[in-house]
């Protein structure tokens, strides 16, 4: 049977940090200076869009497929930094969002993203299988 998704569009959510030593670019390999890694800004806006969603998907979970964002601005460590995520289309299974980051300053990020959603216990199988092929 296929699954519906009944998520209305304009769904938000966000997740917060602030820039510590361990979330720079040094301490995550990508880059040199003590500013915020692109990599934590993109967990922090998947963490934004599970934010969004989640709830509403008992017995299901949505995977990342796409990102496409851009990285601005830095962030020094001690500044406190906000992502967003807005539903803005959902079709089948697969959820859009705008997103953005921003820190106290500016916004430091934005683009968009796509999650799609998956039966966990079904998901597992297909990975566990995965695991035991030659």
């Amino acid at each position: 049977m296929a699954l519906t998704l009944d998520l209305p569009t304009g769904l938000t959510g966000s997740a917060e940090l602030v820039v510590g030593e361990q979330h720079t670019a040094p301490r995550i390999g990508s880059g040199r200076i003590r500013v915020l890694a692109t990599p934590v800004m993109i967990n922090l806006i998947e963490a934004a869009a599970l934010a969004a969603v989640e709830q509403s998907l008992p017995d299901h979970q949505s995977l990342g497929t796409h990102l496409d964002v851009s990285h601005v601005a830095a962030t020094p460590v001690g500044m406190r930094v906000r992502a967003t995520a807005e539903v803005t289309k959902v079709e089948g299974r697969t959820i859009h969002f705008r997103v953005r980051a921003e820190d106290e300053r500016e916004l430091i990020g934005e683009g968009t993203h796509e999650r799609v959603v998956v039966n966990v216990d079904r998901f597992d199988a297909r990975v566990q299988a995965k695991i035991k092929r030659p």
